[in-house]
């Protein structure tokens, strides 16, 4: 893979995960342009620009069951363990019943059988999306009559959002939304990127004004206060029948347009570089990693763990004071956590491979 492709793209997974952890904590990493108004298209794009045609069906779904599910399912585990242990001692099961239906078949249909594994409920839904994308990559269609075939199921999918209610059908809508990012990303990286400029003063502009008329008609992201930027992919619940697809797309440009800028100065700094090679498993860790910080807080203060009980897996303490606490701490322990699960990794492939030799 091209040097320059390859950490511009862990840039952009670093600033998509930032983008993340920043919203989970409730503040604009981007002013203007709320976290949840795109952040996880943001990573159906980057998957639509690593799609790689060459492969045939079977290689593509054992590659991508192996990047995506495989470690989804092991999170699984290790959480489900986890939130086992700690109930006795915290007081509440972080999670739904333990059943085969909710730790087999939920994480396709809602991903939330865990509380401390919601934030990767995108990810068989990921999986889902790009299985169904490689599938329709066989008809040879015309690059732009694509684009507009996707852009009519994203439409659709937030059209019929009230059948996405019933959770039987909700992963059918959140894919069809879905689908369009992705050939959004694929068409990004092969018709425009390097190819045609589209970091320009008046195009940042026209994007600008989009967002800020977006803004003033918007009042705190709720369908009954205005258009609502704010929408949810995971619940299929949507404000508009266009400004969510308005707002995917500013969102993901302005974000490239970032990294376009920082790119050069930003492009030697290892950590920065980990940081967008581990968004995996920040986004697996990082409400853990809250939580114990929480558990902490309330520790060392004296206070009951029934205030946090009373409230939801996102609760967190004291936010006027903790929350940039909560997101440096965060983002560098689950970057480590991400790092030393690699060299684990690493250490066994090599005495697997060092006991066959021998």
């Amino acid at each position: 893979m091209n040097t320059i492709f390859s950490n511009k793209t862990n840039i952009l997974k670093a600033i998509a995960i930032l983008i993340v952890v920043a919203g989970h904590l409730e503040f604009l990493l981007i002013p203007m342009f709320p976290p949840y108004s795109f952040q996880v298209l943001l990573f159906f794009f980057i998957a639509g620009m690593l799609f790689n045609p060459k492969y045939n069906f079977i290689e593509y779904s054992k590659k991508r069951f192996n990047s995506l599910l495989k470690p989804y399912f092991l999170y699984c585990i290790f959480y489900l363990i986890l939130t086992i242990i700690i109930t006795p001692y915290i007081g509440k099961f972080w999670g739904m019943p333990v059943t085969f239906k909710n730790e087999l078949l939920i994480p396709f249909l809602t991903g939330h059988q865990l509380d401390l594994i919601s934030p990767l409920w995108f990810v068989p839904c990921l999986f889902i999306t790009l299985i169904i994308y490689k599938t329709f990559s066989y008809f040879n269609f015309p690059k732009y009559i694509k684009l507009i075939f996707y852009l009519i199921l994203s439409i659709l999918a937030v059209y019929f959002q009230n059948y996405a209610q019933n959770i039987n059908y909700l992963w059918i809508f959140r894919t069809l939304f879905a689908l369009f990012f992705v050939e959004l990303g694929y068409f990004y990286k092969n018709n425009i990127e390097n190819k045609v400029n589209i970091f320009t003063p008046k195009l940042l502009s026209f994007v600008l004004i989009l967002q800020s008329v977006l803004w003033l008609t918007n009042k705190d992201f709720t369908p009954q206060d205005g258009i609502g930027l704010h929408f949810l992919l995971v619940w299929g619940q949507y404000n508009n029948l266009i400004v969510p697809i308005l707002t995917c797309i500013t969102g993901i440009y302005i974000t490239l347009f970032i990294v376009e800028i920082i790119y050069d100065k930003v492009k030697t700094w290892q950590f920065f570089q980990k940081i967008g090679q581990n968004s995996y498993h920040i986004m697996a860790n990082h409400l853990f990693v809250f939580n114990l910080i929480t558990y902490s807080f309330l520790v060392i203060k004296g206070i009951d763990f029934s205030v946090k009980n009373n409230a939801d897996i996102y609760w967190f303490y004291y936010p006027l004071k903790t929350t940039y606490f909560y997101f440096i701490i965060g983002i560098i322990t689950t970057t480590c956590i991400g790092e030393f699960l690699k060299f684990i990794k690493k250490s066994c492939c090599n005495l697997k491979y060092r006991t066959r030799r021998n």
